[in-house]
């Protein structure tokens, strides 16, 4: 265990971001066809594309570092998108839908925002600017989602979910 240092959890939690990256990619189509709000569609797609960019500025990070990017099982993300689909299985001809599924977007959002934000002030610990600036390029865009579901929740989505079936 001695050989356990910052260097090692650092490489360990890009792992299991990247995994959770490359499963939201996958996820976010499922969404979008489920959707109903042409705008919650619409950000959902957008978000993929972004997801693109993001999985691709990890592969960044995992080169400075000197590794193979390689995914590391995320429980975390598995049970939130099976949340996610349950909400599909489970609202899919509710008026509530919506609302779940931008709750269950904004969880991903949330538990992403975290993990950027300690992989970042690690990178900073570790000396890797590099790597520093590609991480945070994603926590705004990360954040920049989470606004803009928050947003249509408010102005849309949650009001729509109180409409009888």
């Amino acid at each position: 265990m001695a050989n356990k240092t910052l260097e090692t959890l650092f490489h360990d939690t890009l792992r299991d971001i990247y995994y959770a990256e490359r499963k939201i990619l996958r996820t976010l189509p499922k969404m979008a066809r489920a959707a109903k709000s042409e705008e919650l569609k619409s950000a959902f797609e957008t978000h993929r594309d972004q997801t693109e960019g993001q999985i691709e500025r990890l592969q960044q990070v995992f080169e400075i570092i000197g590794k193979t990017p390689r995914g590391k099982t995320c429980e975390a993300i598995d049970g939130i998108v099976a949340e996610g689909e349950e909400i599909i299985e489970d609202y899919k001809d509710s008026p509530a839908l919506d609302a779940g599924l931008l709750a269950s977007a904004q969880a991903v959002e949330h538990y992403e925002i975290t993990r950027y934000g300690t992989l970042r002030r690690w990178a900073q610990l570790l000396g890797l600017d590099e790597a520093v600036s590609l991480i945070e390029q994603t926590l705004e865009e990360e954040s920049q989602t989470d606004e803009l579901l928050t947003d249509i929740a408010d102005k849309t989505v949650n009001e729509n979910a109180l409409a009888t079936g």
